[in-house]
């Protein structure tokens, strides 16, 4: 990882003491999801006001084909600085979703990868790239993240990515070293299942480790 440090997120949090470990650890995004069928539903174990409440320069809402208003009104509930829109949202999705939102929070849109070719990767990037701060790279699923699975990493070589991008989807310890072979190296990295004891509950000693590798 030369040149600049990439950065951290650890995402599908559900645990205030957990949360707090990984602030100590100067952890640079908090990633909370906010999407009822995902078995890391933060809802499930968090209040929004208690999100509201925790102390983080970077906390990211992950949110799938949810409604404007509800996206909106959870975001500002929950004082997030970021969403992530990890579903089908379109250009006219993130225009109106801007209108509802404080200009200061940052939108972040999951682009996921399955069977494309880099002219398709491309037309898609190049289509959701204008309105957004920054691009997410994710396995494609049905169950919309979260399966462990990697992607065919080398395909980002044979593209342009116009934005910094996080790189998601099953990245481990065992992986970490293949990021070298990126021509344009992710912003951050978004891990998640690989560092779990069951689906929520981080094993916090391990994302240690691992933050210290990279």
């Amino acid at each position: 990882m030369e040149s600049q440090q990439v950065k951290l997120k650890v995402c599908g949090l559900t645990r205030i003491e957990q949360i707090q470990e990984l602030i100590l650890m100067e952890t640079d995004f908090l990633g909370f999801i906010f999407y009822e069928k995902s078995p890391r539903y933060a809802l499930n174990h968090l209040t929004l006001e208690e999100i509201s409440t925790i102390g983080h320069q970077a906390k990211v809402g992950i949110f799938v084909n949810e409604s404007l208003e509800k996206l909106a009104e959870t975001a500002n509930k929950a004082k997030l600085d970021f969403i992530q829109l990890h579903g089908d949202e379109d250009e006219y999705f993130i225009v109106e979703l801007r209108k509802l939102i404080s200009p200061k929070t940052g939108i972040i849109k999951a682009i996921r990868i399955g069977n494309q070719d880099p002219d398709e990767l491309q037309k898609i990037i190049d289509n959701n790239g204008s309105m957004v701060n920054y691009l997410l790279f994710d396995t494609d699923s049905k169950a919309f993240g979260g399966t462990g699975k990697t992607f065919d990493w080398n395909l980002l070589n044979n593209i342009e990515i116009p934005l910094p991008y996080f790189l998601s989807g099953g990245i481990s310890e065992k992986n970490i070293g293949c990021v070298g072979m990126l021509r344009q190296k992710p912003f951050a990295l978004d891990i998640n299942s690989k560092f779990e004891i069951e689906p929520g509950i981080k094993e916090i000693d391990k994302i240690r480790n691992f933050k210290n590798k990279i």
